[in-house]
């Protein structure tokens, strides 16, 4: 080891590229000399101190990567310097040189300076520069750990909070389109009322000039109605039978008033042959509403036979809907007992029969059996409901069905919960009309004693 601490003269050789800072502490100038050589010679920058102080204040220029200081050093020693070193600066790399004889004191420095590495007096220079590689390695390791970790930490925050802001533009814009479908839902709920409202003033237009039959149309549809879920149809399919049955003899609207004025059974030959074209006409007054192509198409066939002798196609077995069987038997039982079909009006047992008597050849069997079900399903209902003389309604009781006038009008629909101001005006219909007026009323809407107050 030289003590010759004059500048080094500069390499043959291009310079290595920065491999880090190291600083040198010992009181002995030959030892830093050596010190200073060999680790020139590896491309590392070097920083000289001769005391713990000078090195203190060495570190305080920063840009120190590794220290290595002597073990024995007058005021203070290795293990104290490097104790405060660790403690101003403790990501700094540190390797303790010692004798033999310094085996407690290096412990000490072990424990308080948390070395990296010791090195005994007299070094072997390829291991003392394979000590300060692996130094100098584990502190980048670290420092890129802790860099790696910033940024994770970063990038989980900035995470965390593109989520949260993603989260809320997700509730904000779920919540938007709540609102949205929810003013869709009321405006196609309202759009279906009026539609729903427009089919029965259509459905009534006509009933307003058949004396005697007014309700037709309501009493079929909801007949029908019954029949589909008896026959266990889907809901689209009842929406259809519904609107079928109110339309169903839509396409009479153009007939004379004389023939609506008579049973079928009376007509001349050229209005029995109009009478057959009525589903034709009732198909085309519905053609151009796209909605109604399917109930079109069922009110066309609603006078077809399942043996062929129907009109207007001649269709005959499975060409002929289930839906217009449905609506053909409701229409067909309701217009019987109205007396529009024959010079009499049938009993209810009557019409039953003659339905029945159709199975086979007017609709298949399965459609008798459901209309049969479906009018015991109506008697069970109408079991449940009180007529009402409209002088005796109280308010709260509550309509049990349509409420229709002479002449077809809905007065009021099923459903309807009476009040002060419409038992009034329902009071005072009837007295305009001069008539008893009785009103179907649910029996659970009836509390005990109303009808006698």
């Amino acid at each position: 080891m030289s003590s010759d601490l004059s500048p080094l003269p500069a390499p043959a050789s291009p310079a290595p590229a920065r491999k880090g800072v190291v600083l040198l502490v010992d009181d002995e100038p030959s030892v830093l000399s050596a010190l200073r050589r060999l680790l020139h010679r590896e491309g590392y920058q070097i920083r000289l101190a001769s005391s713990g102080a000078e090195g203190l204040e060495q570190l305080k220029q920063g840009d120190v990567d590794l220290v290595i200081s002597d073990m024995r050093m007058p005021e203070m020693d290795g293990a104290q310097f490097l104790k405060r070193a660790v403690g101003l600066y403790p990501d700094i790399a540190r390797i303790l040189l010692t004798g033999y004889a310094d085996i407690g004191a290096t412990i000490s420095a072990i424990n308080e300076g948390r070395i990296s590495r010791y090195i005994t007096k007299p070094w072997v220079d390829e291991d003392l520069v394979q000590c300060v590689r692996d130094a100098l390695e584990l502190k980048a390791l670290k420092h890129s750990n802790a860099v790696l970790l910033a940024l994770t930490q970063q990038q989980n925050q900035a995470l965390q909070e593109a989520n949260e802001s993603l989260e809320a533009r997700v509730k904000a814009r779920t919540a938007e389109l709540e609102q949205v479908n929810g003013m869709l839902d009321m405006a196609y709920q309202e759009v279906s009322n009026t539609f729903t409202l427009a089919v029965n003033v259509l459905s009534g237009m006509l009933e307003m000039r058949r004396d005697g039959i007014a309700g037709h149309s309501r009493k079929v549809a909801a007949l029908a109605v019954l029949m589909g879920r008896r026959l266990k149809l889907d809901e689209k399919s009842l929406q259809d039978l519904n609107l079928a049955g109110l339309l169903h003899d839509i396409g009479k609207i153009g007939f004379p008033d004389a023939m609506l004025g008579k049973p079928v059974s009376a007509y001349s030959p050229e209005e029995a042959a109009r009478y057959r074209r009525h589903p034709l006409d009732g198909e085309l007054a519905l053609m151009p509403l796209a909605a109604l192509h399917g109930v079109a198409k069922i009110i066309r066939q609603h006078h077809e036979r399942i043996d062929g002798r129907g009109f207007p196609d001649g269709l005959q077995g499975a060409e002929v809907l289930l839906a217009a069987q449905v609506i053909a038997a409701a229409s067909d039982y309701e217009g019987m007992v109205a007396g529009e079909l024959a010079q009499k009006a049938y009993t209810q047992r009557e019409a039953l029969q003659a339905i029945k008597g159709g199975g086979g050849s007017r609709y298949e069997h399965r459609v008798v059996e459901a209309l049969l079900a479906a009018v015991e399903d109506q008697a069970a209902e109408a079991a449940l409901d009180v007529a009402v003389e409209a002088r005796e309604l109280k308010p709260g009781m509550v309509l049990a069905y349509d409420l229709v006038s002479d002449r077809g009008i809905i007065l009021l629909a099923a459903g309807y919960r009476f009040d002060e101001r419409i038992i009034k005006q329902v009071c005072d219909f009837a007295q305009r009309e001069g008539r008893r007026l009785v009103v179907p009323i649910r029996l659970d809407s009836i509390k005990p004693g109303m009808l006698n107050e």
